[in-house]
């Protein structure tokens, strides 16, 4: 199947899956209706993807790892609702839509990130694999969420006295935006069963493709438009935050890109039988306009 259409297929099983929850009616309605307004806000959905090919890859039932998947998008969506707040980057747009708080106010938008939170793992523990599996995997998207991923990266991403030199720019994106990338292709390989070597492969696979995203990111944020990218451009330079762009130059940014994606096909050889599709996603990513 032709990339295109394939990633098709499996966003339409994930915006599915993801329609699905937190549809009950309760006395906290408006809490879930803020969670359902940004978890199906809309995106490419590349890490639920990521979980469901891994898990194929390594030999394993993609829809047993779906709950894992849905997981990865929670903790991704909650990480997005506070990263607009405010306190933080204070951002209006996301996905081409007001952001949570300017729909639904700082509190319930902060308590939906929350709420986010803790149903990722109240999914996770769920799905219907053998428990050490499960128990596994919630144990490394823990890490991957926690001080030592994606909120150390947040925390080092704000603080006045964070390191700004390129070294210090990549050790935040690594926690900041790698760590879930990461997690979203050993989560896949967890659930089945895969070797030392697989999930080692699928740990670099997530390392590199995370640094090529983000550096397009960081390109994107000064070279596309607001339509394109459905949000703000611009709010790095005006929040004084160092990228690769501004750091590298947007020429040099360009050549690490490719370089990080080069290193992200390489980390699979050897490892799986069939790579094409983790390839030809990262060749795509590395060239996309938004």
């Amino acid at each position: 199947m032709e990339l295109t259409q394939e990633l098709s297929v499996l966003k339409a099983r994930v915006e599915t899956a993801l329609a699905q929850l937190f549809t009950a009616q309760a006395p906290y309605q408006r809490l879930t209706e803020a969670m359902r307004y940004s978890l199906l806000a809309g995106g490419k959905r590349i890490r639920p993807i990521l979980t469901l090919k891994f898990c194929e890859a390594a030999g394993g039932d993609g829809e047993a790892a779906m709950p894992l998947a849905l997981a990865v998008e929670m903790i991704h969506t909650y990480s997005l609702i506070h990263d607009d707040l405010p306190c933080m980057d204070d951002d209006g747009l996301r996905r081409g839509k007001p952001t949570c708080h300017v729909v639904y106010g700082e509190g319930r938008a902060t308590v939906a990130g929350d709420a986010l939170q803790a149903a990722a793992f109240e999914t996770a523990l769920s799905a219907p694999l053998p428990p050490e599996r499960v128990v596994k995997a919630a144990r490394y998207l823990a890490a991957c969420a926690g001080p030592a991923g994606m909120c150390g990266g947040q925390e080092l991403d704000t603080a006045e006295d964070s390191d700004r030199s390129l070294g210090g720019l990549t050790v935040v994106n690594d926690l900041k935006t790698g760590a879930m990338l990461r997690a979203a292709c050993v989560l896949g390989v967890i659930a089945a069963g895969g070797t030392p070597a697989e999930l080692a492969a699928a740990e670099s696979y997530g390392l590199h493709l995370a640094r090529a995203f983000q550096i397009r990111d960081d390109i994107l944020d000064i070279t596309a438009t607001e339509a394109e990218l459905g949000k703000p451009i611009g709010s790095d330079a005006r929040n004084e935050k160092p990228t690769y762009a501004s750091v590298l130059g947007a020429q040099a940014a360009e050549e690490l890109v490719l370089a990080e994606t080069r290193k992200a096909k390489a980390a699979l050889s050897g490892a799986f039988a069939d790579t094409a599709f983790f390839d030809d996603l990262a060749g795509l990513l590395a060239v996309r306009r938004a």
